[in-house]
């Protein structure tokens, strides 16, 4: 089993950047296919970007792409999120998630497909 928490979260201006952190407790996080989910208030929660276990393959949604990048570091049980350029409509509560997998190269778009999930970080961006 892995705990994950997430950090980084913000308010910050349309046009800024913040970094999501996501660290996983234990000690095979290398085993773990990760993901970032978001949830816009009313909205339904819905991937951000995905990665594979190792490989580096990834998978972003349409509306962050060119803007974000997922990233993870094995050696720190850490997943990142680096956003850029951020808009008004990117406000949300950001989930980390992680999946078991032996798998090395898949990445997992849907949201059952996940085993264990962060508590969520707030990211406001103001107009």
């Amino acid at each position: 089993q892995v705990q994950l928490v997430e950090s980084g979260g913000g308010l910050v201006q349309a046009g800024g950047s913040l970094r999501l952190s996501c660290a996983a407790s234990g000690r095979t996080f290398s085993s773990y296919a990760m993901g970032w989910f978001r949830q816009a208030p009313g909205k339904e929660r819905g991937v951000v970007a995905a990665m594979s276990r190792i490989g580096g393959n990834t998978y972003y949604a349409d509306s962050v792409k060119g803007r974000f990048t997922i990233s993870r570091d094995n050696a720190k049980n850490t997943v990142y999120l680096q956003m850029n350029s951020l808009k008004p409509e990117d406000t949300a509560v950001y989930y980390c998630a992680a999946r078991t997998t032996s798998s090395g190269y898949s990445y997992y778009k849907e949201e059952r497909a996940y085993d264990y999930w962060g508590q969520g970080t707030q990211v406001t961006v103001s107009s």
